[in-house]
């Protein structure tokens, strides 16, 4: 009697266990969404980006709020500037485009990050980029305060820019924990 009571109370022991474990990645998806996931994969696909940092970068822009506007005018999902969505209608030949579509700000945001991989060829790199732009990454990499070997970044001078990257690299992470390394799952 004793052993089959043991028994049964280590069988609803391991029950709730593994509804635990089940709960939990419920709860990380809940948390680190994977939303407009038909435009991610199509436009991650088109421009060569890795769906999960499209997920990361569009969750520390916007929380996944299509309206979003910062306090320096970026718009939309991925927080798109004027001027690179001004430079993405020259060079994806668009028409009027109304920023705030989620399709259109995913493909322009893809877009953006393939130009910024083509340039800088290192996720640390692309990520301070996307927020203190490829100009000021280029003098960082140039300045020994930042740069030992024009490389890598050791030192980021915008408060904003580090917490950004190590924010987006922390999304980053638990993406690829959640659905996977390329984000496909």
């Amino acid at each position: 009697m004793n052993k089959k009571r043991i028994l049964i109370i280590l069988s609803i022991f391991m029950i709730l266990f593994a509804a635990f474990l089940a709960e939990r990645k419920i709860i990380h998806k809940i948390i680190y969404p994977k939303k407009y996931s038909e435009y991610v994969t199509e436009y991650a696909k088109e421009f060569k980006i890795d769906e999960n940092l499209v997920y990361s970068i569009i969750k520390a822009e916007s929380k996944f709020k299509e309206d979003a506007i910062s306090y320096k005018s970026a718009k939309g999902l991925m927080q798109i500037s004027d001027i690179t969505r001004d430079w993405a209608i020259e060079e994806l030949e668009l028409d009027e485009i109304d920023i705030f579509n989620p399709e259109i700000n995913i493909r322009i945001g893809c877009w953006y990050l393939n130009k910024l991989y083509k340039e800088f060829g290192k996720l640390d790199l692309v990520i301070a980029a996307y927020n203190g732009g490829s100009g000021n990454v280029n003098k960082w990499l140039s300045n020994n305060n930042y740069s030992r070997d024009g490389n890598k970044l050791y030192n980021i001078p915008f408060k904003e820019t580090s917490n950004y990257v190590q924010k987006v690299k922390k999304n980053y992470e638990n993406y690829n924990k959640i659905y996977g390394k390329k984000g496909t799952n």
